[in-house]
């Protein structure tokens, strides 16, 4: 290799390394809970999980295990985070199920379980434990590492992707397409490729080419199936959790979907796209006008709620729709419903958004 060559290489290595300013810092616990949780509800806290990773899907089991080993004193991955030079606030990049859990613990929203080495500690909270045990946690240390603000958004959003395809190669849904396929997993696809449906579900640039659109089209289906107690052939969502909830839906429905069956779900599909079109006009499953993004919890709650407005034969109100408008200076009543900090995908907080939405547009 020429010298031209490899002054070229370094000249490039140094021109990409200028780019990536970052800080590596320590806090405890506490520190990262009370910058999480201060103002939350109002989405104004300095530490804060961004729309794209909403969902909490950590299972109580993990949640434990996470916490047993911080008690252990146990190495713990990195919090990455980037800091908006708009608003000073901090955006969890690579973390967020940590920091909630952490959350969830220190205010006793968790019950420790299936532990197997403290196994003294199943079925204890945090509260419950001694005083010097609980300074101890809280005082325990993690190391952030903080993107600048002068990274921008390119630079923010490539290393979204870098860690996440390292550390999750795949989503739920692209698993369950290899493992999963038959007919309805077919079926699903189709309905995902529909132009209707990808012009009123904007799906975020993370998850862009991830099959964002397969997963909620089979949540529509799955939860709506399920309602209202969410267990299907063994498996409990309350217990089992979203992923293996929508496995088993997934691979039974692969077994007994007829033709009949299929036409009858599209046809009720479309009737809900159809609906929400000419009611949610300019934002469709959007939270907000032109979004750019479609939040699940969202996305669950007006569609399955009108869908099931419309199959109730009630008259429907469309007119005010003052109480789907999102406002964090102003939150209403869907605000909250959609804002849980722990427990987005238990059966309770999913009947509840969607019960809002149907009662709002029958009632």
């Amino acid at each position: 290799m020429t010298e031209s060559k490899l002054n070229q290489i370094e000249e490039q290595i140094k021109s990409e390394q200028q780019s990536i300013s970052y800080d590596i810092k320590d806090f405890t616990i506490e520190y990262y809970v009370q910058k999480y949780l201060t103002n939350e509800e109002t989405e104004d806290n300095e530490l804060y999980v961004p729309d794209y990773q909403r969902e909490f899907i950590w299972e109580t089991s993990r949640q434990s295990k996470f916490i047993e080993s911080i008690i252990l004193g146990l190495p713990i991955p990195l919090i990455f985070v980037a800091e908006i030079e708009e608003t000073g606030r901090l955006e969890i990049v690579d973390g967020s199920q940590r920091i909630r859990t952490l959350s969830a613990f220190l205010n006793d929203k968790l019950k420790l379980g299936r532990l197997d080495k403290l196994t003294e500690l199943n079925g204890l909270k945090f509260s419950e434990l001694k005083p010097s045990r609980q300074r101890l946690i809280k005082n325990s240390s993690m190391r952030m590492i903080v993107l600048s603000s002068r990274a921008n958004e390119d630079i923010r959003n490539d290393m979204f992707g870098r860690i996440n395809t390292s550390s999750v190669p795949l989503l739920p849904m692209e698993t369950r397409r290899g493992i999963f396929r038959g007919k309805f997993m077919t079926f699903i696809t189709e309905l995902a490729s529909d132009k209707k449906f990808t012009k009123l579900c904007p799906i975020d640039k993370h998850f862009a080419e991830r099959r964002e659109e397969e997963e909620l089209i089979l949540r529509f289906f799955a939860f709506t199936d399920g309602l209202p107690k969410f267990n299907l052939n063994g498996i409990d969502l309350e217990y089992g959790g979203v992923a293996k909830y929508i496995d088993r839906y997934l691979d039974n429905q692969n077994e007994v979907c007829t033709e009949e069956s299929l036409e009858r779900k599209k046809k009720a599909f479309f009737n809900m796209l159809d609906f929400v079109e000419n009611t949610f006009k300019d934002r469709g499953f959007g939270k907000y006008q032109n979004s750019q993004a479609t939040s699940r919890p969202y996305f669950e709650a007006i569609a399955i709620g009108s869908h099931l407005a419309l199959k109730s034969g009630k008259p429907l109100k469309t007119t005010n729709l003052q109480w789907s408008n999102l406002d964090k200076r102003n939150p209403n009543k869907l605000f909250q419903l959609l804002s849980g900090r722990y427990h987005t995908h238990k059966p309770d907080a999913i009947r509840e958004r969607i019960e809002y939405v149907f009662n709002q547009l029958t009632n």
